[in-house]
């Protein structure tokens, strides 16, 4: 209930992922809002993803460092609800725009055909990831709320505490979190990209067997497959770009989950987590706002991704 060495560790901590995420997504975002007129469709992506870490890093993380600093809430009620909306909020932005980047990578490899409707469908996947975050966010509105300490009443937090009638229902809501935030990207994300795999391999047999045969090719066939084969490494460079994104927020945020789980299915056991492995890990899962500018960030600085 008071500030101590620990909440000062974590505040050091929480402020050097600020300054981090900070400097990066605004160079990440600012760049590529001054490219926008390049019309390239993961540029876009990528722009709004930088937008969901902008909201983590100027919402979740200040207010991380002013909790530990005051330990206590004393900003109201009002402001607790809607503090964890947006906190909230910017946790499922991430998470839908990668489900959407990995939908339009699956399109654009599986179905290359249907690019000439890629930008509506985007656009479309962009508008439903941001409306599916409100969404999802708006129970945290209802949930949070401020209550003072039973026994200490000058004691106030900012919690769901008193809220649920059950443990199950409490249950099922954590859980609702844990597919939206977490789950689903992640099913999503595998099912897709292991069929870009498949299909990858597939053209790859194929494009050995043309070098194999070349002499039974006309010139137009040639140039054809010189052009396709063009397009398909600029398909390849990008769908690396988006692996890596993936796997930062497979890497970030897995141990969370794990603790969270184990702890919603086995509380007394879980509890015997040291405190500070518990607060470690949500400040690990955080990081994927600070490790994002840095995957992305040099390849759309640097150079933005053909159209495709």
């Amino acid at each position: 209930m008071v500030f101590g060495e620990e909440g000062l560790i974590s505040v050091i901590a929480y402020c050097i992922l600020f300054l981090i995420a900070a400097c990066g997504n605004l160079t990440v975002f600012i760049t590529l809002y001054r490219n926008r007129h390049r019309k390239s469709r993961v540029n876009l992506f990528i722009m709004h993803l930088s937008v969901a870490d902008l909201i983590v890093t100027f919402i979740v993380l200040p207010l991380e460092v002013t909790w530990h600093i005051t330990v206590a809430w004393y900003a109201g009620d009002a402001a607790c609800r809607i503090i964890m909306f947006f906190r909230a909020m910017g946790f499922y932005l991430s998470s839908f725009i990668l489900i959407a980047i990995s939908l339009d990578r699956y399109f654009a490899i599986l179905h290359p055909l249907s690019l000439n409707d890629a930008d509506k469908r985007s656009k479309l996947m962009i508008i439903f990831s941001w409306a599916f975050s409100v969404i999802a966010s708006i129970p945290q509105s209802i949930i949070f709320h401020v209550e003072q300490n039973p026994t200490y009443s000058w004691f106030s937090q900012c919690v769901t505490f008193n809220f649920f009638p059950s443990e199950g229902h409490e249950l099922a809501y954590n859980m609702f979190n844990m597919i939206t935030v977490y789950a689903l990207p992640l099913v999503v994300i595998i099912v897709s990209y292991s069929l870009i795999l498949c299909e990858m391999t597939r053209k790859t047999r194929e494009s050995q067997e043309d070098v194999k045969a070349p002499s039974k090719m006309n010139a137009s066939e040639r140039l054809r497959r010189s052009n396709v084969g063009h397009i398909q490494r600029a398909r390849i460079r990008t769908l690396r770009l988006t692996i890596m994104m993936v796997l930062v927020f497979i890497l970030c945020w897995t141990p969370y989950f794990v603790m969270s789980s184990w702890w919603w299915f086995d509380r007394s056991s879980a509890a015997k987590v040291d405190p500070r492995i518990q607060k470690g890990l949500f400040l690990f899962a955080v990081s994927n706002s600070c490790m994002d500018p840095i995957v992305y960030g040099k390849p759309c600085i640097r150079d933005t991704p053909p159209r495709i």
